[in-house]
């Protein structure tokens, strides 16, 4: 008996992490081509994932995108270390919530707030000056049943970056339902949960006014003292 809670304990220990093999594909990647420090990092779930094109959306600023298709809050806590302070962001944006609520039709929206207050305190403490921004959950046509939970969610959300100008809630729920309050069919694919190229052409400029400007390197002359 004991031996058998042994083994079970050590395949607890040994089975992969949610995600491994992706932050893994990060670290491969950033191990072989160093990113620039000092970009504005995009991290969250797959709708900064299926954003491969987002550099092009924002052709003033330097986007590092680490979006990982599925992840929830809890994921981009346990990853912090890999994602997030390696890069030295001059700007965090974060897209991340939705798989919270849609993970666990019993959790409550307090805490999907309550990740993120624990996300955004462990930032606080590395990156104590760096802009944060968080993209509102957004209204998409297959979770429309947990609209509620998303709304309130978003609303502490809001109601912190009011209160703390290193934060900045940004909107997009709005923009994304029709004349009947509910979500735009036409940006949707298939899924009727990933965004198609309208629906990031909806956010983008809703998003750039938000983005800091990034100071270019100063440029020296050869042979200047």
């Amino acid at each position: 008996m004991v031996l058998a809670s042994v083994l079970f304990l050590a395949q607890i220990a040994t089975k992969e992490a949610p995600f491994a093999k992706e932050i893994a594909a990060f670290v491969a990647s950033d191990r072989k081509n160093p990113p620039a420090k000092g970009q504005i990092l995009f991290v969250g779930s797959s709708s900064f994932t299926k954003w491969t094109d987002v550099a092009t959306y924002f052709p003033k600023h330097k986007i590092l995108n680490r979006g990982f298709g599925g992840s929830s809050l809890t994921d981009v806590i346990r990853y912090q270390y890999d994602i997030i302070y390696p890069y030295q962001p001059s700007q965090i944006v974060i897209y991340c919530g939705e798989n919270d609520l849609a993970g666990d039709v019993k959790l409550p929206a307090y805490e999907v707030y309550h990740r993120f207050t624990t996300l955004y305190s462990s930032i606080r403490q590395h990156l104590p000056t760096t802009p944060v921004s968080f993209i509102s959950i957004k209204p998409s046509i297959s979770r429309w049943s947990m609209r509620s939970k998303m709304i309130a969610t978003n609303g502490w959300i809001r109601e912190l970056a009011m209160n703390d100008k290193s934060l900045t809630f940004i909107d997009v729920w709005e923009a994304m339902l029709d004349s009947d309050r509910r979500p735009k069919p036409e940006i949707f694919i298939e899924d009727n949960l990933h965004m198609n190229a309208k629906g990031y052409h909806i956010w983008a400029p809703i998003i750039e006014p938000t983005l800091i400007k990034q100071m270019e390197p100063v440029k020296t002359k050869i042979g200047a003292k």
